[in-house]
């Protein structure tokens, strides 16, 4: 029998530091889209609240509470990070197991917000784009999911398929942006 071992998007690209910023890969554990039943909205949140202890974020928004992370993933739809869904939440929403599907890094240090400037159309800077908030926006040319986590540090999704170049683009950045200091 052939031994398969799960591969990381990333395959020890990271880490990454250039200037005073830094690029790490993140395991997140399971990642699952959860999308309300059309009329389930409220008892798909109160279902996810009762489980994990955060409930539907609003748009543009992230919760978290210790390793359990709810991301506001697009029109009435949430990403779970960190547990498997709790079983009851099938009754009020479609879980799809999204865990293979992306990469995810960190992106942090003094100068993360000029570096993601040369490549998103979003004003991410401390004072615009604060803790918790979240975007679907374009990342140089592929689709991705940014989260602030705290002032300076973010965290970055893109489909697995781009991993490379996600690594690619943002080294590049890092680079112009080190230079320019």
């Amino acid at each position: 029998m052939v031994d398969v071992k799960a591969l990381s998007p990333l395959q020890e690209m990271t880490p990454v530091t250039i200037g005073g910023v830094t690029l790490k890969e993140v395991a997140p554990g399971r990642m699952t889209t959860i999308a309300p039943y059309r009329g389930k909205s409220r008892q798909a949140s109160e279902a996810l609240k009762a489980a994990h202890g955060l409930a539907m974020p609003e748009a543009n928004r992230s919760l978290a509470r210790g390793e359990v992370r709810v991301i506001w993933f697009g029109r009435d739809m949430a990403l779970l990070l960190g547990p498997a869904p709790d079983a009851g939440l099938a009754a009020h929403a479609a879980l799809t197991d999204q865990s293979d599907a992306w990469a995810v890094v960190t992106l942090e240090g003094r100068g993360a917000a000029d570096v993601l400037a040369r490549l998103c159309p979003l004003d991410l800077r401390a004072g615009v784009f604060q803790q918790n908030q979240t975007a679907r926006t374009e990342l140089q040319h592929m689709m991705s999911s940014i989260t602030c986590l705290e002032d300076g540090r973010y965290l970055i999704m893109v489909f697995r398929s781009m991993a490379q170049t996600l690594i690619h683009d943002l080294k590049t950045a890092m680079e112009a942006v080190a230079a320019r200091d």
